[in-house]
C-alpha cells in the first residue's frame, strides 16, 4: 500500500514537531527540515490543527507546536482518516472511466481490502511519540529526541 502525498507530509510535519515538543516552529523552518514545499506544509498544518494535533500561534513569535494529543495520535488512525480512497484497486473504473470486466467474479478486491486493513491495523498502536522516541532509529534522518 502506498500513502498519498498529503498523508506523508502530515506525518513528516508531526514527526518534526515531535522532536521538539516544547518549541514552536514556523512553517518555513518545517518545510526546510522535512524537504517539502512550504505550501504543502501549510496545508498539512491547517489539517493537523483542525484535528487538534497541532496548536498554531500567529505573529512574530508564533508558529506551530505539537499538542499532547498530537504526540499520542495513532499513526494508523491518521493514515486511515487521510486516505484519499477506501479501495486499493479501482474495480468500478472511477479513475479510468472503464469498470473492470472481471469485477463480478474477481477475488482480488477482497484480498487487497484485507491486506489494506492488516496494514492499517499494524499502524494503529504506533503513536507519533513512538516514532521519535530516544534510542530508536528515526525515519527521514531526523535526529532523535535528547534524553529527558
Amino acid at each position: 500500500m502506498k500513502l498519498n502525498a498529503f498523508t506523508d507530509v502530515c506525518l513528516r510535519v508531526l514527526m518534526d514537531l515531535a522532536r521538539r515538543p516544547d518549541e514552536r516552529a514556523t512553517g518555513q523552518r518545517i518545510a526546510e527540515e522535512i524537504a517539502v514545499p512550504y505550501n504543502h506544509v501549510s496545508k498539512a498544518i491547517v489539517e493537523l490543527r483542525r484535528r487538534g494535533a497541532v496548536d498554531v500561534t500567529r505573529g512574530r513569535y508564533g508558529g506551530a507546536q505539537i499538542t499532547p494529543a498530537g504526540l499520542d495520535l495513532s499513526v494508523g488512525s491518521l493514515v486511515r482518516d487521510l486516505a484519499s480512497r477506501d479501495e486499493v484497486i479501482d474495480c468500478a473504473g472511477h479513475e479510468s472511466g472503464t469498470p473492470c470486466p472481471l469485477a463480478g467474479a474477481c477475488r482480488l478486491r477482497t484480498a487487497l481490502h484485507r491486506a489494506r486493513e492488516a496494514f492499517l491495523a499494524e499502524l494503529e498502536p504506533v503513536t507519533v511519540r513512538s516514532l521519535v522516541a530516544t534510542g530508536i532509529p528515526v525515519a527521514l534522518g531526523l535526529p532523535a529526541l535528547p534524553p529527558s
